[in-house]
């Protein structure tokens, strides 16, 4: 099937043909509008279009200084900041290949990207990064130099002498060279940080970027000039790289986050965004938090704000068709509106028009939680290989429990295995130096997704889990892990669930315990030590968790339930290699690391 959505407004946008010649555009089109905000010395800084196209055109020429020639590859380490948008643009407008490195990656992973995409130059934010790459350089014949983003190294050129070898060249270098760019060459080399095996460089081209910002502008998802978009995703990813290119391509303000996670909550009601991309952990805390505030109000509380959301719904429903919301229904929500939902949109600033969620599954009940608030979050699905994005919800045209239709020129359609296909303009090139014939592989023009998915009677897509992750039981039984994992996720105590029985007689699992919740429960309970590793034995906890599991397995079916569990003294993390850059799960790396863990609950 293919998604019926009108075509993109001429008017929008900088017309661009490639992204070699987008911030070269803007930069004249935009001039005086802030481009970039960020934090310096604590407060909020705004750097023009016209200062943001300045500062890579001489990026770009330093590097041109240096020898780089067209089709070279430039590794980018470094984590969402503004730096990284002048060298990813100056990278491209000289017309070379960009290649990100996630900040998190050890050296011997930032090795693997750098040397299998034999990357000329690498582009490092500070000494902690080069220094990865000093303890690998002896295994990357093709790099030549570090270039060094923030502070000094011995072995790095900083980036003001780049810059600085920039100016004593003619900034037309670097419009030919953008000029020169077609929409087929590559343009990226994005590599899949993997739930499974080494990372895979994608290749994407300017034509596969290019099409899908003009699919974007066609769901008005951003308005131009009056929008700030909150970005902390990293832009290594392919979803915040997405929402770089569309916000600069309509002339948007990017708030850049101060680098620490902990810090979003309270630097969103610093920026007041407008829009806001996320993953659903981010979401899922917000949830988490104003759900344990209404509980802690008592069970009539809890009833209240039930009946509010249910009423939230109708109302935003009725108001998003354009209808006339009856006085029975609106002094009631105005009641809501004032008592509760106007406080979970001032966790976003208060600003908030819309966000999106994508890279992993969301509940349906956290997406309806907020869009009766007013904080509409809407879910998308993508990969890497599709250039970010697939299929996408609108405020106007959504089914929560869906991951929306297919962009315009996009089409689904599910094989008989039931994995979801998709075929269009935006389907990446194949991976650089490898020849894969399972997931991601493009046999008469469709991608195999390695997702399985449901396309209804409307159209809407659903993703049912992954191919992969399916568990098949002992008894034959097959098991979709992500509903109930996701389910047990909600409730505020627990931070991951990892569902486990492949070949087993019945599902057991591992959880992890949020310790920002979890701890002052503990002392609210009396109990003295709150350590992670006094927590996950004490049997007041798991008597809560279990109390969770229980409420939670009353939803599925007997086969599907989750018999016994164990908790972690610790959270998953990337540090560890447990979750992906995007918060996913590495379900393989966590039932080799643990097995001995999920041995023992099948005793």
């Amino acid at each position: 099937m293919e998604a019926a959505t009108p075509a993109r407004n001429a008017e929008q946008g900088t017309g661009s043909t490639t992204i070699a010649d987008l911030l070269g555009r803007a930069a004249e089109m935009y001039a005086d509008r802030a481009a970039v905000r960020h934090k310096r010395d604590g407060e909020w800084t705004d750097v023009s279009y016209r200062e943001l196209g300045e500062v890579s055109s001489e990026i770009a020429r330093g590097l041109i200084d240096l020898g780089l020639e067209p089709g070279d590859r430039v590794a980018l380490l470094a984590q969402t900041r503004p730096e990284w948008t002048y060298a990813d643009f100056a990278i491209t407008s000289a017309g070379a290949v960009v290649v990100p490195i996630y900040p998190t990656n050890s050296p011997e992973e930032c090795e693997w990207v750098a040397g299998n995409s034999e990357s000329r130059f690498l582009i490092a934010e500070d000494a902690e990064q080069v220094e990865k790459i000093i303890a690998v350089r002896s295994n990357l014949p093709d790099l030549e130099q570090i270039v060094i983003l923030e502070g000094t190294h011995a072995d790095a050129l900083g980036l003001d002498e780049l810059r600085e070898r920039g100016r004593s060249r003619d900034h037309a270098e670097v419009e030919a060279r953008a000029a020169a760019v077609k929409p087929e060459d590559p343009y990226t080399f994005i590599y899949t940080s993997g739930t499974t095996g080494p990372p895979k460089g994608c290749v994407l081209s300017h034509g596969n970027y290019r099409e899908i910002l003009n699919m974007v502008e066609t769901i008005d998802l951003l308005e131009g000039e009056k929008d700030v978009v909150y970005l902390y995703l990293p832009l290594a990813h392919s979803f915040a790289l997405l929402i770089q290119l569309v916000s600069l391509d309509l002339g948007v303000t990017i708030a850049y986050f101060g680098g620490d996670t902990k810090a979003i909550i309270g630097e969103l009601g610093e920026v007041k965004p407008t829009y806001l991309p996320s993953v659903p952990r981010i979401f899922e805390k917000i949830y988490t938090m104003a759900n344990g505030y209404i509980a802690s109000q008592g069970p009539e509380a809890v009833e209240r704000a039930k009946k509010a959301v249910e009423l939230g719904i109708k109302v935003r429903d009725l108001q998003n068709a354009g209808q006339e919301v009856p006085e029975q229904l609106l002094e009631p929500f105005k009641a809501a509106d004032e008592q509760m939902f106007q406080n979970v949109r001032n966790l976003f600033g208060g600003q908030l028009r819309q966000a999106t969620t994508g890279a992993a599954p969301i509940s349906k009940e956290i997406l309806e939680f907020f869009y009766a608030a007013g904080v509409p979050v809407m879910e998308g699905f993508g990969m890497t290989e599709t250039a970010t994005a697939a299929t996408v919800s609108t405020i106007a045209d959504h089914k929560f429990g869906t991951v929306g239709k297919p962009f315009p020129g996009v089409e689904v359609r599910i094989a008989e295995d039931g994995e979801l296909l998709i075929k269009g303009p935006n389907v990446f090139q194949g991976y650089y130096k490898m020849e894969d014939k399972s997931f991601g592989a493009i046999e008469d023009g469709w991608l195999h997704t390695g997702d399985l998915g449901h396309v209804d009677e409307d159209g809407f897509v659903s993703i049912v889990g992954r191919k992969k992750d399916i568990i098949i039981t002992a008894g034959g039984k097959n098991l979709t892990p992500a509903n109930l994992e996701n389910d047990l996720k909600q409730n505020r105590y627990i931070s991951q669930a990892v569902m486990y029985g492949d070949r087993r007689p019945y599902p057991v699992a591992l959880i992890t315990l949020d310790p920002e919740e979890i701890a002052p429960w503990a002392t609210e309970q009396g109990i003295e030590d709150t350590s992670p590793e006094a927590l996950c034995s004490n049997d007041q906890v798991r008597e809560l968790i279990q109390g969770v599991m229980d409420e939670v397995n009353e939803r599925y079916a007997q086969v599907e339930r989750i018999k016994r569990f164990d908790i972690l003294d610790h959270d998953l993390s990337q540090e560890t290699g447990e979750l992906t850059p995007t918060l996913k799960v590495k379900r393989n790396v966590v039932y080799d690391k643990y097995a001995d863990l999920f041995d023992q609950l099948y005793k």
